[in-house]
C-alpha cells in the first residue's frame, strides 16, 4: 500500500464520512472482525439484531405497528430467523400502497432515491444514514479482500443517473482526492471505446469498478485493435449490477490481466453478496437476512433455486422487510477456503425477466437462447426481448461473416425451444441501447412465468 492511499484510507475518506455524520469506519472495522467468527456466535448476532430492528420499526414505523398487530406478531419473541416467515412477503407493489406509512416517525435527514424501473413502475424509497453507512462500509470490507483499498487510483464505468448527475464541485473534489476517475457508461460508442480505452491506459489504475458488459466491451475493443492492457497493473476488476456471464470474465480477466470480482446487490434491497478471492460469493450476513423462495413464497433450503428475498436490518427508518428482489439465486450451505463463515451463494441467475417462456408454459432459462446467438460467426452485440408468448423479438449489431445461414441457425434453435409455431423477428441495428441506468440486459421478457419453479437446463 501506498503511502499516499494510506492517507486517504486512514486520514482524508474517515473524515470524510465522519463529516457527513457516517458510521462507515465502525461499521467497516465490525465486519471484519465478524466476518470469521464461528458460525454458532454470528447466527446469535443475527437472530438479535433482527430482533432489535424488528421491534423498533414496531415501534416507530405506522405500517409495521398495524401489520404486526393484524399478524397477532411480537416482534420480542424472536429466537431465530426462520420466526421471519411469519411475516408476509413485501414487494414494490405494496411498499408504494404503503406511501408514507412506510417511514419512521423518528427518521431525519432521509435521502430520496428510486429504482431503475426495468421491470415495470419504479419504486421511490428512502434511505437514511444508518443505511449508508452499512452501504459503505460492507463495499469497503471486500475490496479490502483483494489488496486494494480506497485511495487506490481506481476508474469507475458507470451510468446511474444519480452518480452521473451530482458531480458538483465538492464531489469532484473528493474523487480526485481519492483518486477515482468516472467513465460513462452510457454511450458505448466506437469514438467513447477508443477513449475509455486511451483513458485506462494512460491513468493505469489499480482497480476497475463497473458493469460487467461495459467492462468486456471495452476489454474486447482494446483487443481488437491490439492494444495490450495486461500490463497497467490492474490488481482487480469489481463487477455488478448485470448478471455477470463466463465469457464476460474470461475477457475481462485475459485482456485487464487481472481477477474479476463479482458483486451482487441493488439500490433498493443493499449491497447484498460479493466474491473472495478464493471464489466464493459471500452474503454481507451480520446485517442482511436473506431467505429464497418459490412461486408460492415458500422458504426453499440450499441448493433449490428461487426469488432472493431480502430483510435489511440496518433500514429502519425505511424498512425493507422480507422484500422481494426479482432476482433468482441458490444458496449453498458449504463453507468457503477462504475460512471466512458468512453463508454462500452457489448461483446467481439472474433477474426473473432474463427467463423466457415457451408456448407450453415451461419456464427456461435465458442462457438457453444467449448460447446459441452468442456463437454464430459475425453477432457483435444482441438482445432477446420476448414479448408474447408467440413472438419473440432478436436485436442485432452484425458484421460480415453474419448471413441468411446464421439466421436460420438462429430460428431453428429458437423455434425448437420456444415452439414451432412461435415467431421469431429480427430486428437489425446500429446500436443497442442500455436501460435508462446504464445497466445492459441481453434477455427481457414481458411474459409472466415462474422463475424458480420447473425451470429448463439452459446447457441442454
Amino acid at each position: 500500500m501506498s503511502l499516499y492511499t494510506t492517507l486517504c484510507s486512514q486520514v482524508i475518506f474517515p473524515l470524510h464520512e465522519r463529516l457527513k455524520h457516517h458510521q462507515s469506519v465502525a461499521v467497516r472495522r465490525r465486519l471484519e472482525e465478524q466476518e470469521r467468527w464461528p458460525r454458532g456466535q454470528l447466527e446469535a448476532w443475527r437472530v438479535e439484531r433482527l430482533k432489535t430492528f424488528l421491534m423498533r420499526i414496531g415501534k416507530n414505523v405506522p405500517y409495521y405497528r398495524d401489520l404486526f398487530a393484524a399478524n397477532s406478531f411480537d416482534p420480542a419473541s424472536i429466537t431465530s430467523i426462520a420466526d421471519l416467515q411469519r411475516l408476509p412477503l413485501t414487494d414494490k407493489a405494496a411498499m408504494r400502497a404503503a406511501g408514507d406509512r412506510i417511514k419512521a416517525d423518528d427518521a431525519v435527514d432521509l435521502s430520496r432515491y428510486n429504482t431503475g424501473g426495468s421491470s415495470g413502475e419504479p419504486l421511490i424509497f428512502f434511505i437514511g444514514k444508518d443505511r449508508k453507512s452499512h452501504d459503505v462500509g460492507a463495499k469497503w470490507r471486500v475490496t479490502r479482500w483483494w489488496g486494494v483499498d480506497i485511495g487506490d487510483p481506481e476508474i469507475v464505468v458507470w451510468g446511474s443517473p444519480i452518480e452521473l448527475g451530482a458531480q458538483d464541485r465538492l464531489r469532484i473534489l473528493r474523487d480526485r482526492l481519492l483518486r477515482t476517475e468516472l467513465l460513462p457508461a452510457f454511450e458505448m460508442s466506437v469514438a467513447n471505446l477508443d477513449r475509455f480505452v486511451a483513458t485506462i491506459r494512460e491513468r493505469r489504475p489499480t482497480m476497475l469498478f463497473g458493469y460487467p458488459s461495459s467492462l468486456s466491451l471495452i476489454a474486447a475493443h482494446a483487443e481488437s485493435q491490439g492494444l495490450r492492457m495486461d500490463n497497467l497493473g490492474i490488481k482487480v476488476a469489481f463487477v455488478t449490477s448485470e448478471r455477470l456471464y463466463d465469457e464476460q470474465r474470461a475477457t475481462i480477466s485475459k485482456v485487464f490481466g487481472c481477477p474479476v470480482a463479482n458483486g451482487y446487490g441493488a439500490r433498493d434491497a443493499g449491497f447484498i453478496a460479493h466474491e473472495c478471492p478464493q471464489g466464493g460469493m459471500h452474503l454481507q450476513a451480520e446485517d442482511i437476512i436473506v431467505e429464497i423462495v418459490d412461486a408460492d413464497g415458500r422458504v426453499l433450503p440450499p441448493g433449490e433455486a428461487g426469488e432472493i428475498v431480502v430483510t435489511h436490518t440496518a433500514t429502519h427508518d425505511f424498512p425493507f422487510v422480507r422484500y422481494r428482489t426479482g432476482d433468482i439465486a441458490v444458496l449453498s450451505d458449504e463453507l468457503c477456503a477462504c475460512g471466512r463463515t458468512l453463508p454462500l451463494v452457489k448461483e446467481i441467475q439472474g433477474r426473473s425477466t432474463d427467463f423466457v417462456v415457451a408456448a407450453d408454459g415451461t419456464v427456461i432459462h435465458g442462457l438457453a437462447l444467449i448460447y446459441t446467438v452468442r456463437d454464430v460467426p459475425g453477432v457483435q452485440r444482441f438482445k432477446i426481448v420476448q414479448h408474447s408468448l408467440d413472438h419473440t423479438e432478436l436485436l442485432l449489431v452484425t458484421k460480415p461473416p453474419f448471413n441468411a445461414e446464421g439466421e436460420a441457425r438462429i430460428l431453428k434453435d429458437y423455434k425448437g425451444r420456444l415452439g414451432q409455431d412461435v415467431t421469431v423477428t429480427f430486428t437489425y441495428v446500429e446500436e443497442i441501447p442500455r436501460e435508462a441506468s446504464g445497466k445492459f440486459r441481453y434477455v427481457v421478457s414481458k411474459v409472466a412465468g415462474r422463475p424458480g419453479a420447473d425451470v429448463a437446463n439452459p446447457h441442454a
